[in-house]
């Protein structure tokens, strides 16, 4: 989600994952008259070894921010890349999609 708002001292990473995301929307225009689809997924706080040096308090505050009331799980945002793949998604290219149960509104 940094690739969207930039983080504070989170420099480094918020540039590369903005620059992830101006790929995708440029490759999605250069390969979309070839049929083929191109999208990306920022998702928000994920229960992943990144986060396992979070705290216990940590890990509460984020999820009382986040409407959802929880962090993400990893086999939420392996079902949207699961999505991306198949036929359902054959309509959509060059989307950012935000999974971060509504951290980011």
């Amino acid at each position: 989600m940094w690739g969207l708002t930039g983080g504070s001292c989170e420099v480094h990473y918020s540039v590369s994952k903005a620059a992830v995301i101006g790929f995708t929307k440029a490759l999605a225009k250069e390969v979309g008259p070839s049929n083929i689809n191109v999208n990306c997924i920022a998702p928000g706080v994920i229960d992943t070894e990144m986060n396992n040096k979070l705290t216990k308090e940590d890990t509460e505050e984020l999820s009382e921010e986040t409407p959802l009331c929880r962090i993400g799980k990893a086999q939420e945002v392996a079902k949207l890349v699961y999505f991306f793949s198949s036929d359902d998604a054959s309509f959509i290219t060059g989307q950012v999609i935000g999974q971060n149960g509504g951290i980011l509104i």
